[in-house]
């Protein structure tokens, strides 16, 4: 009889759901002592992990939000706040590993993009499964947690107290949005502060599938699509192109105030002898949005809010930059770059619009990040020599300087005598100016030395500056404690303009354009203008639009101009928008 009792206990233990075995609920002592060191150790993350109490404070009403909401969907305060900390935590490492391998940290679309697109899903699977496995393994976790922690929990809150709470959540996250102000470029790539910058990039996200696609563009137009033609029609070989980024250069004669050289601005000028001045899209930083612009024809303006890291967006989406249009010229693309090619993502994204290849500062053999021009010029020097001893196709070649970037609080190179700013000249811009005589002197002995070592060569030397240098501010009216990314200007701000340049050796390029100034997304056909290459049909449309909107591209007053340029783009298969 005994055994039978014990008998029918056991199977009756084993029909019982898994909090009835352990005694149903959990007590309110140790449903709240538990849920007080969860929450003890979110806030320590965020105090400790997401910067300035602005940040702090948006980021931490924006978690406390998603927790009252699920609070008052479940009434159940333990089971809301650990798949509140799995959530967290799941941002956090995803955040970190993405930012480990491209120098990025976790974007609102990215869960978008990845979760809507099959073949993503497949390259994941093949390339990182270990990291698909542990996302999928923190989704099984946290269903099972909280079908445990649904069944154990005893608490029930109000829903009127966690509603209430939730509102003001809402409006702290609200004010701290406005209080930190615009979010800063540099925070997708080396801050710490990963939730802040994936909380604040979902309002982007919301508006680009809102829009329906990435690029700005007209939902219709009645011209054909581009032709794209499978190889250039030459007559002869055409010249080496040599495209110069000249980190953080500006004309100092754009600010009569300043006393500087004045045999500085011979640097500035193209073989017409006149300067070109150039509009872009960014202020003291941020220099792939120039770089984007001007390989790809594209304003970055027209993506929006996701403009801050269009290359890592827009990587195998663009089928027509320049790289690609001179490869089919028979080009062989080359780039040197100052800094490891993940840096946010570049390097991956000038793989796929034809930069074969891809010198960053180690293969180059560089000590340190800003090397002095002269450093990436004998590099390049060495690999035209190493090209043209094996091939006699034409070269073109991207080289990003560096030696004028900030910060401009120390004297570069000390021991080389070359002017600064005159009597008065604030030390910063002083010394900027100490940096443009060193890249000045770099590039003339540069041309020099190509026509004296490849004397039966003809280059084109395309010259542009990416940005103003934050040295600048106080010529354009802020005060000197603002950092670059507190400066914010309108896309017609002088703060915007910087200059390029056209020059042959043992070459003569065609005329320039008219225009006093133009925007920066136009570089790329002027460029193949300039080399006398078959202009394809999207950059002759390019070079219509620019003698229409006289040199403006976002700001044409005519600007469905623009739209319907696009939307021709993405109809041709040119450029990918979603």
């Amino acid at each position: 009889m005994a055994a039978e009792q014990v008998a029918s206990q056991r199977a009756s233990s084993l029909s019982l759901s898994p909090s009835q075995q352990l005694g149903g609920t959990l007590s309110p002592a140790v449903t709240w002592a538990i849920t007080t060191i969860i929450v003890s150790g979110i806030a320590y993350y965020h105090w400790r992990y997401e910067g300035w109490f602005e940040t702090i404070a948006f980021a931490g009403s924006v978690t406390a939000a998603l927790f009252f909401a699920l609070l008052f969907a479940s009434r159940r305060i333990l089971f809301s706040i650990v798949l509140i900390a799995l959530l967290v935590t799941t941002i956090v490492i995803a955040a970190d590993v993405k930012r480990h391998y491209i120098e990025m940290v976790l974007h609102a679309y990215d869960v978008v993009f990845y979760l809507t697109s099959w073949s993503t899903l497949v390259f994941l699977w093949v390339d990182h499964k270990l990291m698909l496995l542990a996302l999928l393994g923190m989704a099984a976790l946290a269903a099972g947690s909280g079908i445990f922690l649904w069944q154990i929990d005893g608490t029930r809150i109000s829903r009127l107290l966690s509603g209430s709470l939730f509102i003001l959540c809402v409006a702290t996250a609200t004010w701290a949005s406005y209080a930190k102000g615009e979010r800063r470029n540099t925070l997708f790539f080396w801050d710490n502060q990963y939730l802040a910058s994936f909380y604040s990039s979902w309002s982007e996200t919301i508006s680009t599938l809102w829009r329906g696609q990435l690029l700005d563009a007209a939902k219709s137009q009645p011209l054909p699509p581009f032709a794209v033609p499978a190889a250039c029609d030459l007559v002869e070989k055409p010249p080496h192109i040599i495209l110069i980024h000249q980190e953080s250069a500006v004309p100092p004669s754009y600010f009569p105030r300043l006393d500087y050289d004045d045999t500085l601005n011979p640097f500035f000028k193209s073989f017409d002898g006149r300067l070109h001045k150039l509009r872009v899209e960014t202020y003291g930083g941020a220099s792939w949005l120039t770089e984007f612009s001007v390989l790809t024809g594209m304003s970055t303006y027209s993506f929006g809010g996701m403009r801050t890291f269009v290359q890592s967006l827009m990587e195998g989406k663009i089928h027509d930059a320049v790289p690609q249009v001179l490869e089919r010229c028979g080009y062989h693309n080359s780039l040197f770059y100052p800094v490891p090619k993940d840096f946010v993502g570049s390097g991956r994204f000038y793989a796929t619009i034809g930069m074969s290849d891809i010198f960053d500062y180690r293969a180059q053999g560089a000590r340190r990040f800003n090397e002095r021009d002269r450093f990436y010029y004998a590099n390049v020097h060495d690999n035209i020599g190493r090209h043209l001893a094996q091939s006699d196709s034409p070269l073109f070649t991207f080289v990003v300087t560096s030696a004028t970037h900030l910060p401009y609080t120390t004297k570069y190179e000390p021991n080389v005598d070359v002017p600064g700013g005159g009597p008065g000249t604030d030390p910063e811009m002083s010394e900027y100016l100490r940096r443009l005589g060193l890249a000045h002197r770099d590039y003339d002995a540069f041309r020099t030395s190509l026509a004296k070592r490849f004397p039966n060569e003809r280059f084109l030397i395309v010259q542009y500056g990416d940005h103003q240098p934050i040295a600048t501010r106080t010529l354009l009216g802020f005060d000197k404690s603002y950092a670059a990314e507190d400066i914010q200007l309108t896309p017609e701000s002088p703060g915007l303009l910087t200059y390029y340049s056209i020059n042959g050796v043992n070459y003569e390029p065609p005329p320039l354009p008219d225009e006093d100034i133009v925007e920066v997304p136009y570089l790329a056909a002027i460029l193949l203008k300039e080399a006398k290459l078959p202009l394809p049909e999207a950059y002759q449309a390019r070079l219509n639009i620019l003698n229409l909107c006289q040199g403006r591209y976002y700001t044409c007053p005519i600007h469905k101009k623009i739209l319907a340029f696009h939307r021709r783009l993405i109809d041709s298969g040119l450029i990918d928008a979603q």
